[in-house]
């Protein structure tokens, strides 16, 4: 898994009851944006340091078009 600061994980809910929620990566503490990142989570807040597993999917920050 990759990710940069900025990019979102999307944890899947892996129990009854439990939902998606959305995180956002505000720190890459592995190399080469590889885990464990620190993450915010959308919901509420809060912060933590994560190795996101087999439920989660990375969403790229797209990068603005560069001008030529």
């Amino acid at each position: 898994m990759h990710a940069d600061k900025g990019d979102k994980i999307l944890v899947h809910g892996r129990t009854v009851g439990h939902h998606d929620r959305m995180a956002e990566v505000i720190e890459v503490l592995g190399e080469k944006g590889d885990p464990p990142y620190r993450v915010r989570f959308e919901d509420d807040g809060h912060e933590c340091l994560m190795s996101p597993g087999p439920d989660s999917v990375v969403r790229h920050l797209k990068s603005p078009p560069t001008a030529h």
